[in-house]
């Protein structure tokens, strides 16, 4: 594999890893083939792994094959990993919660960002709020949690469920699941926002990325 000086338009921050802890990701979903695959080279070249994210199936398949070769796509979360992926050396510490089997997108793509930093995730799907009994079962699992991820659209009600039930950190995702007044996940998000739940923490619309690396930041912390 061959690489050239990247473009002026790329600049990738391949010391992230070690500054914060947190490899570099890249968002794929605007890129075009030729700006993913001279990114993929230079991350090749330095011998750093990336997280592609929003990666679309149709964009994976366009890249040369070479490059697809060492690419482990997820065409449920969107996701890609390029370069050496560690495994986890501990059980999980964090659990992602999705009301619904429509949200497991965007709970994947939690799930697989952590998976990326070495770290296993207890997933658990389907629990919203319209059958309470479910997320009511699981209660003892989620309490032994450090976080956990609250990956709900359509009216949000979960992740404000889950802050006055269990101790660690409840971190929520709106998603634009919903019709209607969900107005795009905007009604999710100004919920979690407006949640009399202690400490809940809201990251953006449809972001299990965002929520993911938050996580992150907060076992970090417990590791010290």
């Amino acid at each position: 594999m061959t690489t050239q000086d990247p473009p002026s338009d790329i600049n990738l921050d391949l010391g992230r890893g070690q500054r914060i802890g947190i490899e570099e990701a890249v968002l794929a979903e605007p890129k075009s083939t030729a700006q993913l695959t001279t990114i993929l080279e230079h991350a090749f070249e330095a011998g750093k792994p990336i997280l592609l994210t929003r990666l679309a199936t149709s964009q994976f398949l366009a890249l040369p094959s070479t490059l697809r070769a060492d690419l482990d796509h997820d065409p449920v979360s969107g996701t890609a990993y390029f370069g050496a992926v560690a495994e986890p050396t501990s059980p999980a510490r964090t659990a992602v919660v999705c009301a619904g089997t429509s949200d497991r997108p965007v709970a994947a793509e939690a799930e697989r960002t952590l998976r990326f930093a070495g770290h296993a995730a207890l997933s658990i799907s389907d629990v919203g709020v319209a059958g309470l009994w479910r997320v009511l079962d699981r209660v003892d699992e989620l309490a032994a949690m450090d976080v956990v991820i609250v990956v709900a659209g359509m009216d949000g009600a979960l992740p404000t469920v889950l802050a006055g039930l269990v101790p660690g950190m409840i971190i929520a995702v709106p998603t634009s699941v919903g019709y209607g007044v969900s107005d795009g996940g905007r009604t999710a998000l100004h919920a979690s926002l407006a949640s009399c739940g202690p400490g809940l923490v809201v990251v953006n619309i449809d972001n299990g990325y965002g929520a993911a690396t938050s996580a992150l930041r907060v076992l970090r912390l417990t590791d010290r």
